[in-house]
């Protein structure tokens, strides 16, 4: 009985720490792609992205930002599986 609780432990542990470090991967990535596309025209496409933030990586990929949209995408998805894993 001892050994399942310790389990239960870990894993709530491994959850929340990919958790906080998608989560902080996920808004470095965002602020890094409005800026990146603070520096390009249109301009106006860095508040809006920084706003609505499923624009940011479509529009950064469009920019040339494929690495920073790639690695938004990433660290989104395993937020979400991340958040459903701790959800169970």
């Amino acid at each position: 009985m001892k050994a399942r609780v310790q389990i239960h432990v870990i894993r709530d542990i491994v959850v929340l720490g990919a958790l906080v470090g998608a989560f902080a991967v996920f808004v470095t990535a965002h602020v890094t792609l409005a800026l990146g596309l603070c520096r390009r025209t249109p301009r106006w496409r860095a508040p809006v992205a920084f706003v609505v933030a499923p624009l940011a990586p479509a529009w950064g990929w469009s920019a040339g930002m494929r690495a920073r949209s790639a690695i938004w995408v990433a660290a989104a998805v395993i937020y979400a599986v991340a958040a459903v894993v701790d959800a169970r």
